[in-house]
């Protein structure tokens, strides 16, 4: 074979292999990055509290940023609450079911507010704030946090209660295991079970 042809065709099987390999460079570049429930949400939040800051007038910058301003930002976010809050004056202050609607306003929800300074205060950090200096996690953003929570459960009736996980009493497991033991063909592992005090394995089921 003539040795021109071969190194045409040499040269023509190495631009179709760059063509495809290009292809499939960009293929992957242009692939959405696919962000989770918690993501999406945290990322618009981060937005909207950079768009309200640039709002203000002055404008505040995100380093200028203090403890007042976010919570400045979560008493503005209650103009476009859902939950109803009962005032003292009214006949359902305190019912959970009231019978009839009421002039009451309507508030941001504790639960609500609760959550977004979690999403915004690790957002911070993202991006390249300091943890020390984090206004989301300011003693002062405790403290309102908490008298929103009671404030709404009063006037909700609606107690918010921090449910207790069930712990498992290793000693008497043992024992009733003991007591009354099983009969198994399953020799896998043990099943590791996380308690407060530690981690102890339970007998296999």
């Amino acid at each position: 074979m003539n040795s021109s042809v071969v190194v045409q065709k040499t040269a023509s099987t190495a631009m179709e292999n760059y063509a495809e390999g290009s292809k499939r460079s960009v293929g992957d570049q242009q692939q959405p990055v696919v962000l989770s429930r918690y993501e999406s949400q945290k990322r618009r939040d981060w937005n909207t509290f950079g768009q309200y800051l640039k709002n203000q007038r002055p404008p505040v910058s995100l380093s200028q940023c203090n403890s007042n301003h976010v919570l400045e930002f979560l008493r503005y976010l209650d103009q476009f609450g859902k939950t109803k809050v009962h005032l003292h004056g009214c006949v359902f202050f305190g019912q959970p079911d009231p019978p009839a609607p009421c002039t009451c306003p309507l508030r941001q929800a504790w639960g609500s507010l609760d959550a977004l300074i979690g999403r915004l205060r690790a957002a911070y950090e993202e991006h390249g704030g300091s943890p020390e200096n984090n206004p989301f996690g300011n003693g002062a953003i405790r403290v309102f946090l908490r008298e929103v929570k009671e404030c709404q459960s009063k006037a909700r009736g609606i107690p918010y209660k921090k449910k207790k996980k069930k712990k498992i009493n290793p000693i008497k497991l043992v024992h009733d295991e003991l007591k009354n033991p099983r009969q198994t063909t399953n020799f896998g592992p043990p099943k590791e079970i996380e308690m407060d005090s530690g981690r102890f394995f339970a007998p296999q089921e």
